[in-house]
């Protein structure tokens, strides 16, 4: 198959105009000013036009949550009203799943000619390598790390870094925000 002049050119317009998806999922029990914090980095850093926040009802390595799915909306919802680059959806009864490559799958098929961004924390790269379908996670989407206190060598270590550190891994430095989720339930 020959490419004509006029198939060159749409190719490359549709690449300058690609679209840019930040996830950035998990439980937000509850949402804090560090997701806001590493949504507003990744979205300058990358050129993000949207992230959006895939609150799940329950993360399988982790314990009950402390708020409901429906207070945990309403907390993310309040903190970002103002960041209008941020959406807060729920989508396991839509997708029938709470795995991320799921996800990543139907927003692939929504959003056709966008690139897709997971955004996590030093903390969760650790265990990656447990997560359902984690290789096609990172052949589907590009992954984005930011740095967490007092996680850097367990993260060297990690079975992801060692396997895929320079080609599907982006390490994102910033001024940390010394909060967490597992703190604030502790307050």
């Amino acid at each position: 198959m020959k490419f004509t002049a006029q198939d060159r050119l749409e190719n490359k317009l549709k690449k300058k105009f690609k679209k840019k998806l930040g996830i950035l999922g998990g439980t937000f029990d509850p949402a804090h000013k560090g997701h806001i914090k590493i949504s507003a980095e990744a979205k300058k850093k990358f050129r993000i036009n949207k992230i959006i926040w895939a609150i799940t009802k329950q993360n399988p390595f982790k314990k009950k949550s402390l708020f409901s799915l429906k207070e945990r909306i309403k907390i993310a919802k309040k903190i970002t009203s103002k960041q209008k680059f941020i959406e807060i959806l729920f989508f396991e009864k839509k997708i029938k799943s709470n795995k991320t490559i799921k996800l990543i799958n139907y927003l692939k098929k929504k959003y056709n000619n966008t690139d897709i961004y997971f955004i996590m924390g030093a903390d969760n790269l650790i265990n990656f390598h447990k997560w359902y379908e984690w290789k096609k996670i990172l052949l589907k989407s590009k992954i984005l790390v930011f740095d967490r206190h007092g996680y850097k060598k367990k993260l060297m270590k990690s079975l992801t870094f060692k396997k895929f550190n320079k080609k599907k891994l982006e390490f994102i430095r910033f001024n940390k925000i010394n909060i967490s989720s597992s703190k604030l339930k502790k307050i």
